[in-house]
């Protein structure tokens, strides 16, 4: 008899551990939903106040954004153009390079370089924004002006080729991980069938383990588009509406972390814009990610 309340003891400590684990999952997990609906809710309010002065017609077909000037416009496609440039140069470097690291580390490393270079990889990845930028624009701008001597001292194709190599570690981590996971068993039919490394590496594995190569792309490019500190060190404030990588220009995240600064009253339009600029980042960080989600479905489904 008590043998068997000893086991039922041992099963009712080890069911009440397991309750605590499972609450506190649950815990973290509304937590992070709570803080999400709040961050919406707030930039959603603050923007109704903003678009009572100002109408959506005029916000998305402007051609200026001065909204501290006497003489205010408010289009957001110049700040929307400056993202999406600076998006695209550091992407142009980081999805393609990124790329390659992974499929050579997955594929071809040895078991001590792969050990050896991951960690240097991951600690790219920590070096504090800040000092990336004024990378760019100590060092990398005046390289380029080397090859460009009309290039501005603010440009955007500097601190888009900074913030993709700031990028690289992103996307080589999680697509190398998503490639080793593929089963050994698809690359001894590829060896079978007479393929080389490099033709199983790229019409074998990657294929195979592109849903997750496209997480790790999705993850790319919203960390470009939110990206802030780079840019505004090194791509300049002047708000510019251009899609020419060599003029400076201003993003949503930089005019964002520009303007709020405190210097304005709470009550201001030139307040209330921050959060019109920021429901917009937030938009399009939903549609990248949506299409993201998208692309890993159906690239799960067909292999």
């Amino acid at each position: 008899m008590s043998v068997v309340s000893d086991r039922l003891k041992r099963s009712r400590v080890r069911n009440l551990r397991e309750f605590g684990v499972e609450t506190l999952l649950f815990l973290a997990a509304f937590v992070s939903v709570v803080v999400t609906l709040g961050i919406v809710y707030i930039l959603i309010s603050e923007s109704l106040q903003f678009f009572q002065h100002v109408s959506l017609v005029d916000f998305f077909t402007d051609t200026q954004w001065t909204p501290l000037f006497a003489d205010a416009h408010y289009g957001i496609l110049v700040l929307i153009s400056g993202t999406l440039t600076s998006s695209a140069v550091a992407l142009a470097v980081a999805l393609p390079l990124g790329t390659v690291v992974a499929i050579y580390l997955s594929e071809f490393a040895s078991f001590r370089v792969r050990e050896a270079a991951k960690p240097v990889l991951e600690l790219l990845g920590g070096i504090p924004t800040i000092v990336f930028g004024y990378f760019a624009l100590i060092t990398v701008t005046p390289l380029l002006q080397k090859i460009y001597p009309d290039l501005p001292g603010f440009n955007i194709l500097s601190a888009g080729l900074v913030m993709g190599v700031m990028i690289v570690p992103y996307v080589s981590s999680l697509a190398e991980d998503a490639m080793r996971a593929v089963p050994m068993a698809l690359r001894e039919g590829s060896y079978a069938m007479g393929g080389t490394r490099l033709q199983t590496a790229l019409r074998v594995v990657f294929p195979a383990a592109f849903s997750g190569v496209a997480s790790a792309y999705v993850l790319a490019i919203s960390r470009a588009v939110g990206e802030t500190m780079i840019v505004t060190v090194a791509s300049g404030s002047q708000p510019n509406l251009t899609f020419n990588p060599a003029e400076s220009a201003m993003t949503l995240a930089s005019y964002i972390a520009g303007v709020s600064q405190g210097d304005l009253p709470h009550d201001s339009i030139g307040y209330q814009t921050i959060f019109a600029a920021g429901l917009t980042l937030f938009a399009l960080t939903l549609a990248l990610n949506i299409f993201g989600h998208w692309m890993r479905k159906k690239y799960r489904e067909v292999y």
